[in-house]
């Protein structure tokens, strides 16, 4: 039987000689309560930067030292990173191994637990995790077998499929409501795609395979089809630890409250106002029922952030403070006063890259390393003009929010179509997207390459008829269609903005709808290149551009300093930076429509979750946080007059200093550094794309 006992501040069972850890010294009077706090549930608001891993980790050195056997102890945690930075940390502060303690993520403690009793559900201890490649093969593998015949229809890969499961598993939520909710643009393959999924989990029972999935699914229903079980592990965890409560899903949260069923000692700690993952399943009232589910539950806040600036600080709040529904907290400041955040607009996109390209410079110049400054965006494509502009002035940058915008396989697919009416002799490009042609395989795209590459025009030769004798007799008609594409992607050569619509028009959006789970990002990357290449007279300037900017990959991260460091601003979407900080951070594209997403637009729910994604964005900033957006955006459609973000709007104007940009012509040897006027006020001159900051200061 686990060892009984009540915590007690005065550790009653150790005697104070024995203290290896001044609590009192080492945290702030936040953070001392919970670490001290008695038995029981309890919820802790760790607002950003408020120091919630330090919280954590002495939480768990406090019940060590009290006298809690570290197998009674549960530590779970959303990444295996975060798990290995806490039980260091502990390790460090009790001066031992502590392999005993049960920490790691959901998947890691339930893949344990599942060794253990496999047999309860249907499956041998040595059963195989698939990773997400072979869990794709296997989906496709059971889309034949379910009798679908792609070749004769359009139908959904693997990894479509393989997203269309685990959104069903992680929300626990029934197919045909995933289908009218998410995935409405597939609901006539309603029936066939259960049917596949059936299938797929045969499958992996008889073959004893379990997906990422399976870990959370199968110990759930060890637990709820297993009593004794469930009254096992409920007996052993005494004391329960749940990181990053509030990105936890349905799953996540009804194993958390199996487990703390017999002691109740459940401590979970999240902030609400950074819940931004419903779209993989986490979700937002979780965090915000706690209370409702746990009624007698203790609630600590910790609002002192060490981070930011009382300026930052002030201006987060204010916007946080226009949510519906939130826990109430307001972020305290350590550090002192520091600049106010800054909102400037630009005339176009073009001119805010420019502006922060600049900026960057400056800031690098007086002595700030690169990698102490991100921009920070909604969406990957965002960074599309700002990725063109930092490497046409060699400004190492890193692109954490995916591949780079123009290694990515949708952006080589449509580009592969303009390639090909560049240099009608390039075989790469011709390959690309002959592979693409359904019921096209290696060897018929080969024998037509073949063919057209000996021909004087290869373009022509692909649009006459005798090219069709080397193709199967199932493919002809989507020959027949490529080749319409062909000649009417060569009337409009000279445009590259009309034959990214035209290919887009013609077959490439549905094939991104049935080989991708995020296709509608993809299309939207790929209109917004559309829009971009409305900047380039001819084809040869456009395909350079991105030729060049592509040439860059290996080498914008370069060595700086004396130890050989590497340098690089960082480019992230605010997904992909939820838990870092920079020094100095600017937030670009905040304009309606886009921060927040048009998408959400009429959905409470998902309008609530673009404030936090802003919220979240502003605090990953220390000292200077810059926030711009475009006044006028030139798309396909014609101009388009953009407004500043409701986040801005709803600030008010005394949290921000607001820059006035205006542009002019000058040579190209003009200064471009700031200089401080006598009255305070700092003035900018012309730089080399006519930006000139007229006052920066409050209006």
């Amino acid at each position: 039987m686990p060892h009984k006992y009540v915590l007690k501040p005065s550790f009653s069972a150790r005697g104070p000689e024995n203290f290896t850890i001044n609590y009192e010294e080492d945290l702030t009077g936040e953070q001392l309560p919970v670490v001290k706090s008695k038995n029981g549930p309890a919820l802790i608001i760790a607002g950003a930067g408020s120091g919630k891993t330090r919280t954590v980790t002495y939480r768990v050195a406090y019940l060590v030292e009290s006298g809690v056997p570290l197998e009674n102890i549960l530590l779970v945690t959303f990444t295996n990173k975060a798990a290995r930075e806490m039980t260091h940390r502990v390790e460090t502060l009790l001066k031992r191994p502590i392999g005993n303690l049960w920490a790691g993520t959901f998947h890691h403690i339930g893949n344990r637990v599942l060794r253990k009793h496999a047999r309860q559900v249907g499956y041998s201890q040595n059963f195989t995790i698939l990773d997400r490649s072979d869990g794709k093969d296997l989906l496709d593998r059971c889309v034949k077998e379910a009798g679908i015949d792609t070749k004769a229809k359009k139908f959904p890969k693997g990894n479509v499929l393989q997203d269309i499961y685990s959104y069903i598993c992680n929300t626990q939520i029934a197919i045909h409501k995933a289908f009218e909710s998410k995935y409405a643009y597939l609901f006539e393959f309603q029936a066939e795609i259960k049917k596949v999924l059936e299938i797929y989990d045969e499958r992996k029972k008889t073959q004893n395979l379990m997906d990422f999935d399976d870990l959370l699914v199968k110990w759930l229903d060890l637990l709820v089809e297993n009593p004794d079980i469930k009254d096992r592990y409920a007996e052993r965890f005494e004391y329960i630890l749940v990181d990053e409560y509030q990105d936890t899903n349905l799953l996540q949260a009804q194993i958390i409250d199996l487990l703390a069923s017999k002691h109740r000692n459940v401590m979970v700690v999240g902030d609400d106002s950074q819940s931004i993952y419903s779209f993989r399943g986490a979700e937002f009232r979780n965090i915000i029922d706690f209370p409702k589910k746990y009624p007698d539950c203790q609630i600590f806040k910790l609002e002192l952030n060490h981070r930011s600036t009382p300026e930052i600080l002030h201006f987060a709040n204010d916007s946080i403070a226009n949510a519906e529904e939130r826990f109430e907290k307001n972020l305290k400041p350590v550090r002192k006063k520091g600049v106010a955040p800054v909102v400037v607009p630009f005339r176009d996109v073009y001119k805010q890259a420019a502006f922060v390209a600049q900026r960057i410079l400056e800031l690098h110049d007086a002595g700030m390393s690169l990698n102490d400054m991100a921009v920070i965006y909604r969406s990957h494509y965002h960074c599309l003009e700002l990725q063109v502009e930092l490497t046409r002035r060699s400004i190492p940058h890193e692109v954490r929010s995916g591949m780079r915008l123009f290694e990515e396989a949708h952006i080589k697919d449509v580009t592969s179509y303009l390639k090909v009416f560049h240099n009608p002799y390039d075989g790469l490009a011709w390959m690309r997207i002959l592979r693409l042609l359904p019921k096209i395989g290696q060897k018929t795209a080969d024998k037509i390459w073949k063919l057209i590459s000996k021909s004087e025009d290869p373009v022509a030769k692909i649009k006459s008829i005798d090219a069709l004798a080397e193709i199967p007799a199932s493919a002809k008609d989507t020959f027949s269609n490529f080749q319409v594409l062909i000649k009417a992607l060569e009337r409009m050569a000279q445009s590259p903005s009309a034959m990214i619509q035209t290919i887009l028009e013609n077959g490439y959006s549905d094939y991104l709808r049935m080989s991708y789970p995020n296709f509608a990002n993809r299309q939207e990357e790929l209109e917004e290149l559309s829009n971009y290449a409305l900047e380039y007279k001819s084809l040869e300037q456009f395909l350079s551009s991105l030729a060049l900017i592509g040439d860059t990959a290996a080498e914008d991260i370069v060595s700086a300093g004396e130890g050989g460091d590497k340098e690089a601003v960082v480019l992230t979407t605010v997904h992909q930076a939820k838990g870092l900080e920079w020094k100095t951070v600017f937030v670009i594209w905040l304009a309606e429509g886009r921060f927040p997403s048009y998408k959400t637009f009429g959905n409470k729910k998902e309008e609530e979750e673009e404030r936090r994604l802003f919220y979240v964005a502003v605090t990953r900033s220390k000292d200077q946080l810059y926030l711009a957006y475009p006044l006028v955006y030139q798309s396909r459609e014609g101009t388009v007059v953009m407004k500043a973000s409701r986040f801005i709007n709803e600030i008010s104007e005394h949290r921000y200093d607001k820059w006035v940009v205006e542009e002019e012509g000058m040579s190209e040897d003009g200064p471009s550094s700031a200089r401080d006027k006598g009255d305070g006020d700092k003035w900018g001159e012309w730089d080399d794309d006519g930006i000139k900051v007229v006052e920066w200061g409050r209006l």
